[in-house]
């Protein structure tokens, strides 16, 4: 089993790219694929989970051509050309691959099953097997469709209008696939606004899709027509460097071409309430996503609360955001942060015990939790339990921290993030 190692070491320094959007990427293969006509995607995402979505596309009979390394074109074959597969879809540790191939796949006219690795396994699929199924589709799953593997024969689908108990672009992208095959117009209403690229990518492509405050509504039948789509950098990724340049002295980092989606960018929204010095330069956007250069300098920050309409907006950020709470001044609330529990791991639970053997005084809530500010962290032995976003974090914790840190299980970065590492060390002055 991987595991890294960490000594605090000098501030950091320099300009850094990361990796096209996690989340974009998904969705480029997948309404690419749908739409009729090649889809060119630049700078895709190359961790694996969306290897996963690359490949179950290529085995439902999509055509994929990659001309140059940061490049791919898919041949699409409009929203019925997709053929049954073989095999069982293998999503990995892919939530975004699972649930959303999940919807897409209700509609279809084959027969068709889906499963992933021990830890997807465990993660809730009732979330988006419930509200397909009141559109007709014909899902079974373990425990009553809760758990993966999921056997799903593709039919004809009705359309629904649904009120959602949480904020999930997954949830919400699911059943906007689905209504893409169903008769008549899909409405979904969220609680507050969840992440919006399906709806913007779906838009591009030519989608007939409305949307209005936190519903948006969508036509069965749209024809979609392929596209150019540039990714821009993900912000989940550049989190970790942002985190480590603010609280790590002597450290400024300007990080290149990174999504700033509204939807996305509440860790700089939480980041500037704790004081963080933080710019964007560069400003400009590309296929309706907005995008900029971030530039990052070492700042003392002081304790917030992350809470309400907060949180699908950091939700994947909120690891990390409480490594930069433990060195805050002051105390760090997290609410309403409950779906941290059914992530890759229980991530409120996990950061709690890990960020505790670093020295940190958390008190874990079943929704969040209180983070208490110290002055320093001391090194220690952690362990990420499968988790990349766990993991990262852990490795810019063990940089803060004073001694020597060692990072359990880490060859999990690579389903998000492969070059990590690499990119983080070559900062280190």
């Amino acid at each position: 089993m991987e595991k890294t190692v960490i000594e605090q070491k000098g501030g950091l320094k320099g300009e850094v790219t990361v990796p096209g959007d996690k989340s974009i990427s998904h969705r480029a293969v997948i309404i690419g694929s749908l739409a009729k006509g090649k889809t060119r995607i630049i700078e895709p995402s190359r961790g694996d989970d969306n290897l996963r979505t690359l490949n179950a596309f290529r085995m439902m009979g999509i055509e994929v051509d990659e001309p140059k390394v940061d490049q791919l074109i898919i041949n699409g074959r409009g929203l019925y050309g997709l053929t049954e597969p073989e095999d069982v879809i293998d999503a990995g540790n892919s939530g975004t691959t699972v649930r959303l191939l999940t919807g897409l796949l209700t509609g279809q006219r084959f027969f068709s099953v889906i499963t992933g690795d021990r830890y997807l396994r465990k993660r809730p699929m009732k979330r988006v097997v419930e509200p397909l199924s009141s559109m007709g589709a014909k899902i079974w799953g373990r425990e009553n469709g809760n758990f993966a593997p999921l056997v799903i024969n593709g039919t004809r689908l009705n359309p629904i209008d649904y009120i959602s108990p949480i904020a999930s672009a997954q949830v919400k992208s699911a059943i906007l696939l689905a209504g893409l095959y169903a008769d008549g117009v899909t409405k979904i209403t969220e609680p507050s606004l969840s992440r919006d690229h399906t709806e913007r990518m779906l838009r591009f492509f030519g989608a007939n899709l409305k949307r209005d405050d936190n519903s948006v509504s969508i036509a069965g039948g749209s024809n979609l027509e392929g596209r150019k789509i540039e990714i821009p950098g993900d912000i989940s990724s550049a989190a970790f460097f942002i985190v480590a340049a603010l609280v790590i002295p002597n450290s400024e980092v300007l990080l290149k071409r990174v999504g700033v989606n509204p939807s996305r960018t509440g860790i700089l929204e939480v980041l500037k309430k704790m004081g963080a010095n933080i710019q964007l330069l560069n400003e400009y956007e590309t296929w309706g996503e907005p995008v900029a250069d971030i530039l990052v300098k070492t700042s003392r920050l002081k304790g917030t609360k992350i809470e309400g309409e907060l949180i699908p907006k950091t939700i994947d950020e909120l690891p990390v955001l409480s490594v930069a709470a433990s060195v805050a001044e002051g105390d760090t609330v997290i609410k309403d942060a409950k779906e941290l529990r059914v992530k890759e791991t229980d991530r409120i639970k996990a950061v709690a015990s890990e960020l505790k053997k670093f020295g940190a005084e958390v008190e874990e809530f079943d929704d969040g939790m209180r983070i208490s500010g110290k002055d320093e962290l001391k090194g220690c032995d952690c362990q990420s339990f499968g988790d990349h976003r766990i993991a990262m974090s852990l490795i810019i914790a063990g940089l803060m921290a004073s001694g020597k840190t060692v990072v359990e299980d880490t060859s999990c970065i690579g389903t998000s993030f492969p070059e990590f590492k690499d990119k983080l060390f070559s900062l280190i002055q």
